[in-house]
């Protein structure tokens, strides 16, 4: 049941991602050069609602959290890999699979170097662990666990500052 529960989101995300025009070139050109912002807006309402209901479902038993170790090398190490793969191929792993579903037959080649690169990744990742993800450890932590209050003020904070960022973009025309 679970891998049905995965195929469905993943199919409606993908179906989300066509709507929301997101999976265009333009579009992916437009958020690394920071003059349109469909990208982010699409992410951070999506950082929105999957907060607010992964603590509710958190909250009501029905999922448990498993936080990773913050490592801020391996995320920084990360970041920029993942970056510069994007920048180089204009997509990133879920547009690439909806790329792909719309025809685009390039962005096979963005799925050939992920996997090639996740190959990588786990050849390496025992070197990586004494290094890059010593790099900054700080354990499993959160942002309310390091303020000390309840999750949930916390989650009202961000959305508060989240949707002042939608609509400044909004008021922008980005």
């Amino acid at each position: 049941m679970t891998l049905t529960y995965g195929l469905l989101t993943g199919v409606l995300f993908g179906f989300l991602l066509q709507r929301g025009h997101v999976l265009r070139y333009d579009k992916q050109l437009g958020a690394l050069r920071l003059v349109d912002m469909t990208i982010v807006k699409f992410m951070l309402s999506h950082i929105m609602v999957a907060m607010v209901g992964i603590y509710l479902l958190h909250d009501l038993g029905l999922v448990k959290l498993s936080l990773k170790t913050t490592a801020l090398g391996a995320n920084a190490i990360g970041g920029l890999l993942f970056g510069l793969g994007w920048g180089l191929v204009g997509y990133c792993p879920g547009t690439s699979v909806g790329a792909v579903g719309e025809g685009r037959l390039d962005a096979i080649f963005a799925i050939a170097g992920m996997l090639a690169g996740a190959a990588v990744f786990a050849r390496a990742y025992d070197a990586l662990l004494p290094t890059v993800y010593a790099w900054g450890n700080y354990g499993k932590i959160s942002l309310p666990g390091l303020l000390g209050v309840n999750h949930w003020i916390v989650i009202v904070v961000l959305l508060a500052c989240y949707a002042g960022v939608l609509r400044f973009l909004e008021r922008k025309g980005l």
